[in-house]
């Protein structure tokens, strides 16, 4: 009689432990889900450039991806005709939730506020670039990511 009852308590403990798993994995499951909501909602702020060539209007560029190359090459998402500037010359990107700015070994080398750029830098609305003779004034909108609210737990 008791290998009946030592059996019974050797599935009940089973059964526990097999239920016990399980909510730990949906609530694994379920963590997982709401921080992919969150990921999916981030959205990049929009980045507003005032080009300023000597000898040219300035240019008003906005952009909204979230990365774009300045250079003198005609493949640049910011194309500067001017002969200081290297074909390649810096990247802007968005990651991390802040926009960096790049050197990407120009001859002349890039300026954030007229101090020289040597590892990628993040930069804030009213920032100013130099790439050769040309400045680029920044404007960087407010940040607009989504918060997706936890739903409630029952």
């Amino acid at each position: 009689m008791s290998a009946v009852i030592f059996l019974g308590l050797r599935l009940a403990l089973v059964i526990c432990l097999y239920a016990f798993l399980s909510l730990a994995f949906f609530a694994l499951w379920q963590s997982i889900r709401q921080q992919g909501k969150v990921l999916a909602a981030r959205k990049v702020p929009p980045l507003h450039l005032v080009v300023q060539t000597p000898g040219q209007s300035p240019l008003s560029l906005h952009f909204t991806q979230d990365e774009f190359t300045i250079g003198r090459d005609k493949t640049c998402d910011v194309s500067i005709a001017d002969e200081m500037v290297s074909a390649q010359h810096a990247r802007l990107s968005f990651h991390h939730g802040q926009w960096w700015l790049q050197d990407l070994n120009s001859t002349n080398g890039t300026f954030l506020n007229a101090e020289k750029v040597i590892a990628p830098t993040v930069i804030t609305s009213g920032d100013e670039i130099r790439c050769g003779s040309s400045l680029i004034a920044l404007q960087v909108a407010e940040s607009n990511l989504e918060r997706v609210q936890p739903r409630p737990k029952i």
